[in-house]
């Protein structure tokens, strides 16, 4: 007698048919873990986010080793991924915070590059040191140079949502930041809740006034964090607007220094279970990105926070271990 998968297969009109899920657990999850992570561990992780079918991996951040310790291998990390061009059609992006950033991803290769800023003023300021303007001045040359190489550019805009110090961001604030970093030149626009605090409604609101401001949906991410249990809803409430690029984290890693309750990005299997079940074709196999987040689990001596990877993985595995 057989099994019947789950989840059973139920679409629902007017979704994408396909959505492209921007992995960003080998950088935005490693980079909060306050223990360093060898550099044979990440390369390992990210072949086998590439073996279990995921297309785009943020390998790593090229920021000075001084402000993310975690990620201060990337010289020597970018070069062992080579091989993950054999496993098919793979882009690895990395974060730039500035030309020099940008230097070193390129002398090393690198295709796809990220640049992350901030839709409100107190961020910025104990992020990158500067005020918004002065940051998407000093984003302007960076994806210039990137673009006249014909490398792909991805803009980060944290505090989308809301923002600890200064509460709820009037949308049309974000708009304006999001038109800026878009009017730069980049090639996607990643909308972040950083501290998790986005609701369906507020998602759908900023959404529809990017599209009113111009920017267009097909070149919309939306990158959520489960801090309030709203990713998946906020997903849903961006796929119904027609976005089909999403951010996650696989095993849910990550989290936000901001905000003590947060518990870190969106599962990449949380996301794929409610995929698979609406019938929208990510090209994950899901038992292989579960067993992956299941090894790294053991790597970091604890459980990993999806939901999926622990329905998915037996109570002995890492994945549930305290």
């Amino acid at each position: 007698m057989s099994t019947r998968p789950l989840p059973m297969t139920v679409p629902v009109p007017g979704l994408p048919a396909q959505v492209r899920i921007h992995e960003v657990g080998a950088r935005d999850g490693l980079q909060n873990e306050k223990g360093i992570v060898p550099t044979e561990v990440k390369a390992e992780f990210i072949r086998r986010l590439a073996v279990a079918g995921l297309t785009t991996i943020e390998a790593t951040s090229f920021v000075h080793p001084k402000w993310v310790p975690q990620l201060a291998d990337a010289e020597d990390l970018f070069p062992l991924l080579g091989e993950i061009a054999d496993v098919g059609d793979v882009s690895l992006p990395v974060l730039v915070p500035n030309e020099r950033g940008l230097d070193r991803a390129l002398a090393l290769g690198a295709r796809s590059i990220a640049v992350f800023g901030s839709a409100t003023e107190t961020f910025a300021a104990r992020n990158l040191n500067r005020t918004v303007d002065e940051s998407l001045a000093m984003f302007e040359p960076v994806v210039a140079r990137a673009k006249a190489d014909r490398v792909r550019v991805r803009g980060y805009l944290s505090m989308c949502f809301g923002d600890p110090w200064e509460g709820a961001v009037p949308v049309a604030q974000v708009v304006r930041v999001a038109k800026a970093l878009m009017d730069l030149g980049c090639d996607e626009l990643s909308l972040g809740d950083t501290i998790g605090v986005a609701t369906p409604g507020h998602v759908a609101a900023l959404l529809t006034a990017l599209n009113e401001a111009g920017v267009p949906t097909e070149s919309i991410g939306v990158h959520f964090h489960d801090t309030y249990g709203q990713a998946l809803s906020n997903t849903l409430a961006a796929l119904q607007h027609g976005v089909s690029t999403v951010d996650a984290s696989a095993g849910g890693l990550g989290g936000c220094p901001y905000a003590k309750s947060a518990t870190g990005n969106l599962a990449t299997e949380d996301l794929v279970w409610m995929l698979d079940g609406l019938g929208i074709e990510t090209g994950v196999d899901l038992g292989a990105l579960t067993a992956t987040s299941a090894w790294l689990a053991g790597h970091l001596g604890r459980p990993s926070p999806s939901r999926t990877v622990r329905a998915l993985t037996p109570p002995s595995s890492p994945s549930h271990k305290e």
